[in-house]
């Protein structure tokens, strides 16, 4: 029993000196070092991709009365309920791939420029931006210029 207090009053005053307190400073920065580092790690391991948003070619967006729940009714007639309703309906985007296969230019419809379709330049336009054009006489007479980055 006196071995054990004799080493607990060694600890303690070695703690209540000026190394105790550095050596503790230390001790505690690296633990709170390497609990950051395994926290990191775990939170690596069960990471996710993001969010992902699609836009379905012909399918619109909308909230319907018979998914949608809420407390907040108009009472019309006594026992008669109107449901809260949206009338939003989300753009369609078009895809890639919706293109038709004669086209070989295409332009932005808010610029002046044309490029082939191979052209990695016309690439960088929105795809909602995009026109499409099957010669460049067609680009030529809706007012487009052939771009000069592309040959």
């Amino acid at each position: 029993m006196f071995i054990l207090y004799n080493s607990m009053e060694k600890i303690k005053q070695f703690m209540e000196s000026d190394k105790g307190k550095n050596f503790f400073i230390v001790l505690t920065i690296i633990l709170v070092g390497l609990g950051s580092f395994g926290l990191g790690r775990l939170s690596k391991k069960y990471s996710s991709s993001g969010i992902k948003i699609e836009y379905p070619a012909l399918q619109a967006n909308t909230i319907s009365s018979s998914t949608l729940t809420t407390n907040n009714t108009n009472t019309v007639k006594e026992g008669l309920k109107k449901p809260y309703t949206s009338s939003y309906i989300a753009p369609s985007i078009p895809k890639p791939t919706d293109t038709v296969v004669d086209k070989n230019f295409l332009a932005s419809n808010r610029g002046s420029r044309y490029y082939p379709i191979k052209c990695s330049a016309g690439k960088n336009i929105k795809i909602e931006n995009r026109i499409y054009f099957a010669t460049e006489s067609e680009a030529i007479n809706k007012g487009y210029t052939k771009s000069t980055s592309c040959k």
